[in-house]
């Protein structure tokens, strides 16, 4: 939990795994992402970070593209499940491989967990067990909330 990598790892179950470097889209739609989630901080009552280390078990650490936690002083290391972690995915990612590492968000208690793929302008939300396909992404009970289709238009913009 003290050591440091570039770029840093995931560790799970003992092993520590490299995570897909995302390239322009994925950057610049974290960007995008983080700027709008920042925007909002304050009327939400939460915090915005990015690639911050989450101890999802106690042997298992994960780092979310995005998530949002309450407003307050926050540890090194997260160990309250966030109200939201946001995954975008990387070319090397899948859909797959990437809903099996959000199950770990999900089993620490994070009440959402988004995933936005930047190559096919979709996205994804999970509350509880199911997986759903939409264009506006919300977090349930709250006013947390992107439209991909903003997003993406964004993205696209010269």
């Amino acid at each position: 939990m003290k050591t440091s990598y570039q770029p840093d790892r995931e560790y799970v179950d003992g092993e520590l795994l490299e995570r897909n470097v995302g390239k322009w889209e994925h950057a610049r739609l974290q960007a995008l992402l983080a700027a709008w989630l920042q925007s909002q901080e304050k009327t939400w009552s939460v915090k915005v970070a990015t690639e911050q280390r989450v101890k999802v078990s106690a042997t298992r650490v994960r780092i979310p593209d995005l998530m949002l936690v309450s407003r307050g002083p926050q540890p090194e290391v997260i160990v309250e499940p966030p109200v939201l972690v946001v995954e975008i995915l990387s070319p090397d990612d899948t859909y797959t491989a990437t809903e099996s590492r959000s199950a770990d968000y999900l089993h620490m208690g994070v009440p959402c967990v988004w995933i936005i793929d930047p190559t096919s302008r979709t996205g994804r939300q999970c509350i509880g067990d199911a997986w759903t396909a939409a264009d506006v992404l919300a977090v349930p009970g709250t006013e947390i909330r992107v439209n991909l289709l903003q997003l993406f238009a964004d993205l696209d913009e010269d």
